[in-house]
């Protein structure tokens, strides 16, 4: 499944050189990626209640193109691989046509005390899919 987040880029996103920061791409992925669990119905906020977090393991982002103030964009998000207790989204940010920036994102979860788990049954990642 593919999710389309759109946004428009604020002034003050933008560096003295007129564009968007490179920092401030990490915002718009994790805002996408946000709206892509709410959409899927993946309960969250019940996991976090639950003690399991998801956290970032790494995070790798091309920058294409750049981005400036009142720029129009659209932030497709999917879920590239899940497994038990880790997976990959891959992210496009878009301006029309124009490619902006691309990310893969690895994440896995982890418990209250920060250490690696597998997902909780209660918690089915195939929504991811």
């Amino acid at each position: 499944m593919k999710h389309l987040t759109p946004l428009t880029v604020r002034p003050y996103e933008c560096d003295s050189y007129g564009h968007v920061n490179h920092a401030v791409y990490v915002n718009y992925l994790e805002y996408a990626r946000m709206q892509f669990l709410h959409v899927v119905g993946f309960e969250y906020k019940r996991m976090i209640a639950a003690g399991y977090f998801t956290v970032i393991a790494r995070l790798d982002i091309s920058y294409r193109s750049p981005a400036y103030a009142d720029d129009e964009l659209e932030i497709e998000t999917q879920s590239r691989k899940v497994r038990r207790a880790s997976g990959i989204f891959q992210q496009v940010i878009r301006r029309g046509e124009d490619v902006i920036a691309e990310a893969d994102v690895h994440w896995c979860l982890v418990d209250n005390q920060g250490r690696p788990v597998p997902m909780p049954e209660a918690f089915d990642v195939r929504k991811l899919l």
